[in-house]
Order: C-alpha cells, then sequence, then structure tokens
C-alpha cells in the first residue's frame, strides 16, 4: 500500500516535472523565479537576521537565534537525508530551456532552499506577526523557483517546506517565550 502510494507520487512527479521543464514562462515570470532562487541562496535571509537585530525589539535577540537554530537544524537534516534518499534533480533528466543556473549539489531530495525558507519565514513570522504575509510570500517564491528552474521536483519543495516550517515552529516555541 506505502509502496503504491510512493510509486504514484513519484509517477506525479516525473509528470508535472516534464511539463515545467519544456514550458517557457512569461518574461516576468522567469525574471521573478530566478530571482527568488538566488534570494534563497542565504543572503535575504542574513538581511532578514540583520534587520531583526538592527531592530532593537525586546524580542530580536530570541528571535535571530530562532532563525539561526532552525536554519542550522535544517542544513543538518536536509544535508543527512540527500544523502540517505539519494534522489536526482530533475534537470538530470531533463534541462531547462531558459536558464543556465546549475545546481548546488546532485541530489533532490528535500529541497533545502525550500527548508531554510520556510525555517526563517515561521520563527520570524511567529515573533512579528506583523511580518508574516512577507515573509511567507519570499518562502512560497523561493520554494515555488526551485520547481520552476527544474532543480527540484514539487514533492522535494513540499517536504522541504514541511520540514523548515516545523523547525521554525519548533525554534519558536523554545526561544520565543519568556
Amino acid at each position: 500500500m506505502l509502496a503504491r502510494a510512493v510509486l504514484r507520487m513519484s509517477d506525479a512527479d516525473a509528470l508535472l516535472m516534464r511539463r515545467v521543464q519544456r514550458w517557457t514562462p512569461a518574461r516576468w515570470l522567469r525574471w521573478w523565479m530566478l530571482a527568488a532562487t538566488r534570494a534563497g541562496d542565504g543572503w535575504l535571509w542574513a538581511l532578514a537576521g540583520a534587520a531583526v537585530l538592527a531592530s532593537g525589539s525586546e524580542s530580536s535577540g530570541r528571535a535571530f537565534c530562532a532563525a539561526v537554530a532552525a536554519v542550522t537544524c535544517g542544513i543538518v537534516l536536509f544535508s543527512f537525508l540527500k544523502r540517505v534518499v539519494n534522489r536526482r534533480r530533475p534537470c538530470w533528466f531533463e534541462r531547462q530551456s531558459w536558464h543556465n543556473l546549475l545546481p548546488p549539489d546532485q541530489f533532490s531530495f528535500p529541497s533545502g532552499h525550500s527548508i531554510t525558507a520556510f525555517a526563517v519565514a515561521v520563527s520570524l513570522g511567529s515573533f512579528y506577526p506583523a511580518a508574516w504575509a512577507g515573509l511567507a510570500f519570499c518562502a512560497a517564491s523561493v520554494a515555488a523557483s526551485r520547481v520552476v528552474l527544474g532543480m527540484h521536483y514539487l514533492s522535494d519543495v513540499i517536504a522541504g517546506c514541511a520540514v523548515g516550517a516545523g523547525l521554525g515552529y519548533a525554534a519558536f516555541w523554545w526561544l520565543g517565550l519568556p
């Protein structure tokens, strides 16, 4: 039963991947996806952390530490899982025609960009609810870019988002309470 569910998910992933790889999005969407994936390389989250520290709010130190803890756990976890699962990236099977980005490594599951994006967004958004919409938009853009650019299957990104959100919330729960 579980094997059949995994096979169905893999078939759906492959079908979506082939459709996305053969699609050329509008110019504005190409620009947005390239910018989002580059932002997800880490500099956007570093800027967010610097802004939190510079805000001088009462909870800025705890918020910053929660984000760093969530991201650190996420990096350790996705590095381990990528080696264990050993799933090849979609771009190894079919290359995109409209960009020339290279993947950061050869393995796909889970999406490290998605884990990091949601770890930061959920941890900081829990401390600063007014910033939640902007953080969620940035994280969702990073996650979507990984599929549109052919770097990940949809299931890689969904798993990354779930893991990152869980780590972000756990870090908030751990460090957020006075």
